[in-house]
């Protein structure tokens, strides 16, 4: 499940030619509070608004060369479903995403947008939309169920995240990575630690939806009954057990942080660093703000997406409760 070498190259070699090379800034907020100096990769900056048309342009990409593709279909909170449609556009397939019923209505508009055909009615989480999913893919097998969370290939799109960072700063000590149903973690670990195995991954789940923090704790899969967090691109519940075992491969230690926690990070990078973030995509900020660094590593923080809910946005710049982590500090 962990991307090989020549996956990654094959993957950076594509992505090159539809994807720009995303930034890596210095937050000078950030290192001032946690004394080391902390970078941002802006996965937020792609086309979507998030990281994750790098895994679905090449999961995609990869099995039009091996077999006929009629159409291509996904299960999502939202971005990996924007993604997928975005990557049916550019290769030129039709798409159906399936989605939670009462979907972030930013990327429902989005996934729209890029003409993909939309279902949710009669799932009330992503474990429901999974089964929607998968019953509409057994009619026909050159329909294409696009899983990021198990697809095999998927994840070396990812993994060019890590090969970037090593490239943009080779003295990289830590990553912190958002951490849903693990493709990106296992992607960008599995790059990094191929090349730099010294380089700490440390993964950084939603408190309310911890389903991977403690199946990777454990050492088995852990289910939880719900998963109701306002980082909707972190809400998983049913981990899968080969990604347990890879993540248990590959991560050095795994953060939870609270969804109050992720709204403080939200406005702090909005306000201190000029950057746009949801709840998912400012979870590395929250984990190190409410967590211990040895001071004077270098170390970055992935924002994995920006397309957060305007209600939440609100929430993050007008309630002055979530002030109280930046202000201790």
């Amino acid at each position: 499940m962990n991307p090989s070498p020549s996956a990654i190259r094959a993957a950076r070699q594509l992505l090159s030619r539809h994807l720009p090379l995303t930034r890596l800034v210095e937050a000078s907020s950030l290192s001032r509070l946690s004394r080391n100096n902390v970078y941002l990769k802006l996965e937020c900056e792609l086309p979507t608004g998030s990281f994750k048309p790098r895994g679905a342009i090449y999961a995609l990409a990869t099995n039009l060369a091996r077999r006929k593709v009629k159409e291509v279909i996904a299960s999502s909170t939202g971005n990996h479903g924007a993604a997928v449609a975005f990557s049916a556009k550019l290769l030129g397939i039709p798409a159906t995403i399936f989605l939670p019923e009462n979907p972030n209505p930013v990327k429902r508009k989005r996934i729209a947008e890029l003409g993909a055909k939309i279902v949710e009615e009669g799932s009330h989480d992503l474990a429901g939309a999974f089964q929607q999913a998968r019953a509409y893919a057994e009619r026909d097998p050159e329909i294409f169920f696009l899983n990021d969370a198990t697809d095999p290939d998927l994840p070396a799109g990812p993994a060019t995240i890590g090969d970037e960072i090593l490239d943009q700063l080779p003295s990289v000590k830590t990553i912190y990575v958002p951490m849903g149903d693990t493709a990106l973690i296992r992607g960008v670990a599995g790059a990094v630690k191929l090349a730099s195995p010294e380089v700490k991954i440390i993964g950084v789940q939603a408190e309310l939806a911890s389903s991977y923090f403690l199946s990777w704790k454990q050492g088995k899969v852990v289910e939880t009954e719900t998963c109701e967090t306002i980082a909707d691109g972190l809400s998983t519940r049913t981990p899968d057990a080969a990604n347990v075992t890879s993540i248990r491969a590959l991560v050095d230690d795994v953060r939870l942080v609270s969804d109050e926690q992720m709204l403080a990070a939200i406005r702090h990078l909005l306000l201190e660093e000029h950057i746009l973030a949801e709840p998912a995509g400012a979870a590395a900020t929250a984990a190190l703000l409410n967590g211990t660094a040895e001071a004077g590593s270098d170390i970055v923080l992935l924002v994995t997406g920006a397309n957060i809910n305007p209600q939440i946005l609100r929430q993050s710049i007008c309630n002055p409760a979530v002030d109280a982590t930046t202000e201790s500090r």
